[in-house]
């Protein structure tokens, strides 16, 4: 059986953190959120990592996240995602200066992953039960095509007491296949205890367990190839939109929206955590040495 690999969304991390060193461990020996997502996909089944970085911070992250790291327990690769990498033909409009977004960041893994793959934010810590959840399923589409897969996370499992969010809504039909999915932001727990997003309009009322996207996605190697050849018709659409970004669920709605894939939704228990605010370190720190002392991790991560 061919093991999925971990294809990890890092190249942002430069301009949020100013520099590699200023990434905040939030482990109790400076663990980073990317050591727990590595450490989860090792036991989920995984076979390789790939991170996907910018040169500007490569020496530094390469020199961190080593093979050696990880004690040898998973395979590692690197690829770049840069402004100017773009498909033969096109070239960067006057005054863009960001990449072109996470589908953008997906697509520079297209030459080191021939496998079933997964994909995560780099900063987003996910969950154990989650990592296991799709490795399950890539594990089963080894030679398949056309059939990918998502974790969903109930909503309630995902907001922050620091502020509003905004998560992707998914819409799920009778076989637990994605028939939508749609922004919404601006939302939060208002003081009745009622989850609300503000778009803009009238606020609506979300369930607690509404299925949202927290970009942990599974794909087989054609998503690279649709992903290629979408990508200029996006790109040509949006040439005079000098901050627009080709994003995940911009290429997965193309997809399902034409017939071509489908994309199975598969729930996960686990509770999502990020730090969309400072004030939400702490309560991950909190929450992983809470994981500790009920045995979910050791608390030397690598040792």
């Amino acid at each position: 059986m061919v093991k999925p690999t971990l294809l990890v969304l890092a190249a942002g991390m430069g301009s949020r953190y100013g520099s590699l060193k200023q990434m905040d461990g939030v482990g109790p020996n400076n663990e980073a959120i990317i050591d727990y997502s590595v450490y989860d996909a090792i036991r989920a089944g995984f076979g390789k990592v790939v991170f996907v970085i910018r040169h500007s911070f490569a020496k530094e992250f390469q020199e961190v996240f080593s093979p050696a790291r990880f004690g040898g327990r998973i395979d590692v690769d690197f690829v770049f995602q840069e402004l100017d990498y773009l498909p033969e033909g096109l070239s960067v409009p006057e005054g863009r200066v960001k990449p072109w977004g996470t589908n953008h960041a997906v697509m520079m893994a297209a030459e080191a992953i021939r496998e079933p793959f997964a994909v995560i934010n780099a900063d987003d810590f996910y969950g154990a039960e989650a990592y296991k959840t799709i490795a399950d399923y890539l594990m089963q589409l080894d030679g398949s095509r056309d059939r990918y897969c998502m974790v969903a996370y109930d909503l309630n499992k995902t907001l922050s007491s620091n502020g509003t969010v905004s998560r992707g809504v998914c819409g799920v039909d009778g076989e637990g296949n994605l028939t939508s999915m749609v922004e919404r932001t601006q939302i939060e727990r208002m003081p009745d205890g009622k989850i609300v997003f503000h778009d803009g309009g009238a606020d609506e009322e979300l369930a607690e367990d509404t299925p949202v996207s927290m970009n942990l996605f599974g794909f087989t190697p054609d998503f690279f190839a649709y992903s290629k050849e979408y990508f200029r018709t996006w790109f040509e659409a949006n040439r005079e939109n000098i901050k627009a970004e080709f994003y995940i669920p911009t290429m997965v709605n193309k997809l399902i929206g034409d017939g071509t894939a489908s994309l199975r939704v598969l729930r996960s228990a686990a509770q999502w955590h990020g730090v969309t605010y400072k004030e939400d370190k702490p309560a991950l720190m909190a929450s992983i040495e809470a994981m500790i002392a009920e045995g979910k991790y050791p608390r030397d991560l690598w040792k």
